[in-house]
């Protein structure tokens, strides 16, 4: 399987650096609004897939996911206008210990970094409660500059696109160590630390892993043998009922007594 260095970035495709301990992303962007997701369907939407919406914990990952959209808008994508949820919100919880607005958020799958990429005069903590990272690239700079990359709260039932995360493959590894042993397939990496995308359409993690045992292999056997097997037994029946058949005929012909013409 091959993986480039520079290809383009493609709307729901798994990005992945070139280092185990770091974690993969995926940039779901939806032309149509109609099709774009509230705060929590994009939560739900990462979760299946065994993500979780986007969490910043430094402003070199802020400066990673930059570049990824960036890369994903390039001329003659198709890719303009549409803000991105990440997983940063005001649930209520941290409201009593909160000192000021910013404060009161936090991130949905319990990161606490405390990393944050504010657009100017944001957050404004009113009925706005779920943060979008700006994605204008068309609309004429604010006060706070372009809007792009920077952050502001929006009603949570607004629809947009998101950006999930996963966890690290040594995390995952970790997690199915109690497991059986698993076979692994490893794809080509790069040591500059920039995203590697795959070619293949389906999703895909730097490995991919799959159970082993004698159980699966013998299922995989005996699966395919079971028509043969049927019809193994229905030609036994079968010749049993003709053989039995033939006996009785020739023990009524002895049993009955021949006439005897006088």
């Amino acid at each position: 399987m091959h993986c480039a260095a520079h290809a383009w970035i493609f709307s729901g495709q798994k990005v992945c650096l070139g280092n185990a301990n770091e974690p993969c992303y995926k940039i779901a962007y939806f032309h149509e609004i109609s099709r774009r997701l509230g705060f929590d369907e994009a939560r739900q939407a990462c979760e299946i897939g065994d993500g979780v919406l986007l969490s910043l914990e430094s402003e070199a990952e802020q400066t990673l996911i930059k570049g990824l959209l960036q890369n994903l808008t390039k001329p003659g994508s198709g890719i303009s206008d549409g803000d991105f949820w990440i997983g940063l919100w005001r649930n209520g919880k941290a409201q009593a210990s909160a000192s000021s607005c910013s404060d009161m958020y936090e991130w949905v799958d319990g990161t606490s970094s405390n990393f944050r990429n504010w657009y100017i005069d944001e957050p404004s903590c009113g009925s706005e409660a779920c943060v979008v990272m700006y994605h204008q690239p068309t609309a004429n700079p604010g006060i706070g500059g372009p809007y792009l990359y920077q952050w502001n709260d929006d009603r949570c039932n607004m629809k947009h696109n998101f950006i999930c995360k996963y966890i690290p493959e040594n995390v995952l590894e970790k997690e199915l160590g109690d497991r059986a042993a698993p076979e692994y397939e490893t794809f080509p990496t790069t040591t500059d630390g920039k995203p590697l995308t795959s070619t293949k359409a389906e999703d895909l993690y730097h490995v991919v892993i799959s159970e082993t045992g004698i159980m699966p292999n013998l299922i995989y056997v005996i699966i395919p043998t079971i028509p043969l097997l049927l019809l193994i037994l229905v030609a036994f029946g079968t010749c049993c009922f003709q053989m039995l058949h033939k006996s009785e005929a020739s023990y009524n012909c002895m049993k009955t007594p021949t006439p005897i013409t006088i």
